[in-house]
């Protein structure tokens, strides 16, 4: 990444169609701008909408899997230490690893005739999954990418 051209963050979006399935879009943030904090040198800042949150630490053991179910609120998980998998109703599975963002909104999604609603997620491999949430007080936006 050179200095004078703005970065862009890859996450995946677990995100609830207008039926009610869930699906998994790569997506990217991308509005950084360049600036200072404080006397440091300038740094690539993408801020997003200031509001309230939970951060919420994980620790998923080996083995874990959560069977199907919503995320919680609209949340940012970020795994700090080992693996983990998301399915989505869409047939989607994506694994994770350390530094690998995730934007969990799949609330308001409807059960289908094989009884999956929202996600399934799990661990992968042979040390648990230790994540890092931060649970946004919005409602979800049932649009892919929309947070850039």
């Amino acid at each position: 990444m050179t200095h004078d051209i703005a970065p862009k963050l890859d996450y995946w979006h677990v995100w609830t169609d207008v039926n009610g399935v869930s699906h998994q879009t790569r997506c990217s943030l991308a509005n950084f701008e360049l600036g200072g904090v404080g006397d440091a040198a300038a740094q690539w800042n993408d801020k997003q909408a200031k509001g309230e949150a939970t951060v919420v630490f994980v620790v998923l053991p080996v083995g874990w899997i959560g069977e199907w179910h919503e995320n919680p609120a609209p949340q940012w998980i970020l795994p700090l230490s080992g693996r983990w998998w998301v399915e989505s109703m869409d047939g989607t599975r994506v694994e994770m690893g350390t530094g690998e963002l995730s934007l969990g909104e799949d609330q308001g999604c409807v059960q289908d005739g094989e009884g999956r609603k929202g996600h399934r997620s799990g661990t992968v491999g042979d040390e648990p999954a230790v994540l890092m949430t931060v649970q946004l007080h919005v409602a979800p936006i049932r649009r892919a990418c929309h947070i850039k």
